[in-house]
């Protein structure tokens, strides 16, 4: 397991056995959720000072963002149906209006779904990118301040933080009521959540880093945290949107499910976590991985290898998690012989050859390295020697692979419904 140093790396961080400047930069061992802190502090440990070329890409994409932000959800021109331009709102970006605008149809209605294909409608409403710049932002910020103990990276993601969840006049409200809205169309529905669930967990994560001693973040700010979280999961367990995307069989209810194991084992809401992540085994990984390792609903998508892999970083990312919670599982097994090494080695070929290896729809770019997260996971994580000997062929991310230096699985920005 990779967390066996955790206790004796918090002791040395303590009594400052550790390098000249680390214990400047957290006093603490960072209780991570989906990353392993104990990791992170052995990393430290052995860059000693000196960036490789995966924090060198970090701390490249960390300077970008200290010029930008902070980001607010308040920042939209348009107004949610609540009347409060605290709620997040956005459109889904799939559905187009049908029919010609017109006086008498100003918004072509009904909107008919277009299986990715994007509406560029979608980015009038600026949630959805401010959001996606303010939760990247910040796990970057909070890692670039953990391995340099630079405040000024600290003191970045604090103000995005406090302006994005806690400051009165910016602050976003604890739901996605709003999100991935279809004009035309009131039904509740839960699909929409998938703008939050495919990266606050790195948000959480940035969180514990930031507790475990960041210059200027207050028990406030902390405390302040705790409660919107308790609300948020709260929502995104209770509501009927919760509800409807938690039933969903393909990467939604994956997704729905690894964000709220990760914010309740960040409460400290173990059995919730632990409970979450064992119910991974017969509801998602027997119901969405065929013994093949194929995933068929993942499949049917028109971006296929896109989605294959989306719903493998969310499972991959449970595993993680499972691993703080003593389940694994990468050793399950499936009744039907399906497991996550298997569902892994099936995009090998893919991976390695590209395109041609892949018989399946893929409208969009075949992008190679988006598998690289999962790969590094089977083969560390489970000893699957199978993807360990493909990774070196692998072509990595257009940032670099930063996984030498944030060793968990990300969905590496990708679109998502």
């Amino acid at each position: 397991m990779r967390r066996w140093l955790s206790g004796l790396l918090a002791v040395a961080l303590t009594v400052g056995l550790l390098p000249t400047g680390m214990a400047e930069a957290a006093t603490t061992t960072p209780k991570t959720v989906v990353l392993d802190g104990a990791q992170l502090v052995r990393i430290k440990q052995k860059l000693n000072g000196k960036p490789n070329a995966a924090l060198k890409s970090v701390l490249a994409k960390a300077d970008a963002y200290l010029t930008q932000g902070p980001w607010s959800v308040t920042s939209k021109n348009q107004t949610p149906p609540s009347g409060d331009k605290h709620d997040y709102m956005s459109q889904a970006p799939y559905w187009w209006a049908s029919k010609p605008k017109t006086p008498d149809n100003p918004d072509g209605c009904p909107y008919v779904s277009k299986d990715g294909q994007r509406n560029p409608e979608a980015d009038a409403i600026s949630d959805h990118t401010t959001r996606a710049q303010a939760w990247e932002a910040i796990p970057l910020l909070a890692l670039a301040w953990f391995y340099t103990g630079d405040a000024k990276y600290a003191k970045h993601a604090e103000l995005a933080v406090r302006t994005w969840f806690l400051d009165a006049a910016t602050k976003m409200n604890p739901n996605m009521r709003y999100s991935q809205r279809i004009p035309c169309r009131t039904e509740v529905r839960g699909t929409g959540i998938i703008d939050s669930t495919q990266s606050f967990s790195s948000v959480v994560d940035a969180l514990a880093i930031l507790d475990s001693g960041a210059p200027g973040w207050t028990s406030g700010d902390r405390s302040g945290m705790k409660t919107w979280l308790t609300s948020y999961l709260d929502w995104m367990t209770n509501s009927p949107q919760a509800k409807d995307e938690l039933a969903a069989t393909n990467n939604h209810g994956t997704w729905l499910d690894m964000q709220n194991a990760t914010i309740a084992l960040y409460l400290g809401k173990t059995a919730q976590a632990k409970a979450i992540v064992e119910s991974v085994k017969t509801n998602r990984i027997a119901k969405q991985i065929k013994a093949d390792g194929s995933q068929p609903l993942e499949l049917s998508r028109t971006m296929s290898w896109h989605y294959s892999n989306f719903n493998l970083a969310a499972l991959g990312r449970l595993a993680e998690i499972g691993d703080h919670v003593g389940v694994n599982l990468w050793k399950y097994t499936a009744p039907n012989g399906a497991s996550l090494v298997k569902a892994v080695d099936f995009l090998i070929p893919a991976a390695e050859k590209g395109a041609p290896a892949w018989p399946y729809q893929q409208i969009n770019t075949f992008d190679r390295w988006i598998a690289i997260d999962i790969l590094h996971a089977a083969a560390e994580e489970a000893n699957d020697a199978k993807a360990a000997a493909v990774l070196p062929k692998v072509p990595a991310p257009p940032v670099g692979d930063q996984w030498p230096v944030r060793p968990a699985v990300i969905s590496l920005n990708l679109p998502s419904k």
